[in-house]
């Protein structure tokens, strides 16, 4: 039980009664009140397939930190589907309830004064959500994702939400008809989970994992599959032995720390929204981080692993190649990941990764050998110029030609811009500008994943140009 806790219900006879009362009303017994009260802030939803397996996982973390001697308390937490808001009004609140669901899970921690929080997240704003909240708060904490969607099949093909966004420009394209259209609808998600390939989900949960406030091979378990459960369980019992030896996010989460977490993004051709929410989660824990950082990291690590959107694999499939701790591994074998930094287990990075091979095992090619990576350097580019002095995100996977020339085809929102998409009006050589949906403008930096997947499926990926003031979805690729 925390200091300040335990001081109005133990110590200060006045109080003392009736903060007991209310607690005996939740299940404490005599014997609890001197135990440690751990939160689990619970992500559960049904408004989208990446949060609607989280509650079975919450019971079982409650379960083990009941049994590891603690007393959890279970709370609630918002989630906005990015896949069901994407090209709507709606997408305008996908960024903001990044801050919504981090001051949820602060002001219930803190105004109940939790000694420690267990935070299971989903979709793509419950992983820096929780962790800007983890940060600032400074509790013993510890991160869970729900897991990975299953991909879905068709036709041999392996399916993501992003294949449906791309199938609807190679509709408009003449190049799918409107019942294969459907039929790509009807397979491209077939359960629980976040999406499955290397989009903003699987990249964040990767980098927590990466940065040791979750425990290792979690980011990349499928959501429907029992080890999942078992390592919200785990989750739950290495939590409770760090607030037992007061080990604190910020012991975990550093400046080193963050570095290793940016290299297996950039190996793992990760999402450009990883920038924007580690400069936040930077922010959070006071540690000092720049957009140059980003730049500095990319020249010296290889993409290593054939993942979607511009690759051919998802995360299930990583996480039988080895998953994050191999890519860690081979970065930290070539001195790119500093292996002195703690994790939530008590433990460094470099004694967790002692056991693991320095090379991926020859009997997949999910995770390059080091000989071979999919690109020399990262794919994250930072680019200053005229229109964006301060800097701007550039994710270059899949790019045959990292220059184009054209003229600018100017648009003042992305719904008018996807309308000239579908009607067939934009044409290789264009460069499409796509303004008035910044942070300001939007408001809320509305992510463009149907206009860039319409100019994929449209076979225009290679020859047409998008800027934009808003963000790139993870599941965008191209230049």
């Amino acid at each position: 039980m925390s200091e300040n806790l335990r001081s109005r219900v133990v110590t200060q006879g006045v109080q003392r009664s009736p903060n007991r009362a209310m607690l005996r009303a939740v299940g404490f017994k005599d014997e609890d009140f001197t135990k440690p009260i751990v939160g689990i802030a619970n992500g559960f939803s049904t408004i989208t397939p990446c949060n609607m397996g989280i509650d079975g996982l919450a019971k079982r973390a409650d379960s083990a930190a009941r049994t590891a001697g603690a007393m959890p308390q279970m709370f609630g937490t918002i989630t906005i589907s990015d896949g069901i808001s994407m090209g709507t009004e709606g997408m305008k609140y996908s960024l903001v309830s990044r801050e919504v669901i981090a001051d949820a899970i602060e002001t219930a921690c803190m105004g109940q004064s939790m000694d420690g929080v267990l935070a299971i997240g989903g979709c793509d704003k419950n992983m820096p959500g929780a962790m800007i909240a983890i940060a600032r708060m400074n509790i013993p904490a510890i991160f869970v994702y729900g897991g990975t969607i299953k991909p879905g099949h068709l036709n041999g093909t392996d399916l993501t939400v992003v294949s449906s966004f791309e199938a609807v420009g190679r509709h408009s394209a003449g190049k799918l008809s409107e019942d294969q259209l459907l039929d790509v609808e009807r397979h491209a998600c077939p359960g629980a989970g976040s999406c499955g390939g290397m989009f903003t989900a699987n990249t964040m949960s990767s980098a927590f994992e990466a940065m040791g406030m979750s425990l290792m091979y979690s980011s990349t378990m499928a959501a429907e599959d029992e080890e999942k459960a078992e390592s919200a369980e785990k989750s739950a019992y290495v939590l409770v032995e760090a607030v037992r030896n007061q080990l604190l996010p910020r012991q975990i989460i550093t400046r080193e720390s963050i570095e290793n977490a940016i290299s297996v993004i950039m190996a793992v051709g990760g999402s450009t929204n990883a920038v924007l929410h580690f400069l936040a989660i930077a922010h959070a824990a006071g540690i000092p981080l720049i957009l140059d950082d980003f730049e500095r990291i990319r020249e010296r690590v290889p993409v290593l692993c054939d993942l979607k959107p511009s690759g051919r694999y998802v995360a299930t499939d990583l996480h039988k190649a080895g998953g994050i701790p191999q890519v860690m591994k081979m970065l930290l074998a070539h001195d790119l990941l500093h292996g002195d930094c703690i994790t939530i287990t008590g433990q460094t990075v470099a004694e967790l990764l002692k056991d693991i091979p320095a090379q991926p095992r020859p009997d997949q090619d999910v995770i390059r050998p080091w000989s071979n990576p999919m690109y020399a350097s990262g794919h994250l580019a930072i680019l200053k110029g005229n229109l964006a002095t301060e800097g701007a995100v550039a994710k270059i996977t899949g790019v045959k030609n990292p220059q184009i020339t054209g003229s600018a085809r100017v648009f003042e929102s992305e719904e008018e811009c996807l309308d000239a998409i579908l009607a067939g009006k934009i044409h290789p050589g264009d460069v499409i500008v796509v303004r008035s949906e910044g942070p300001k403008g939007g408001p809320g930096m509305r992510e463009m994943l149907a206009p860039t997947s319409a100019i994929i499926g449209a076979g225009l990926g290679d020859a047409v140009g998008l800027i934009t003031d808003g963000r790139f979805s993870g599941g965008t690729y191209g230049w």
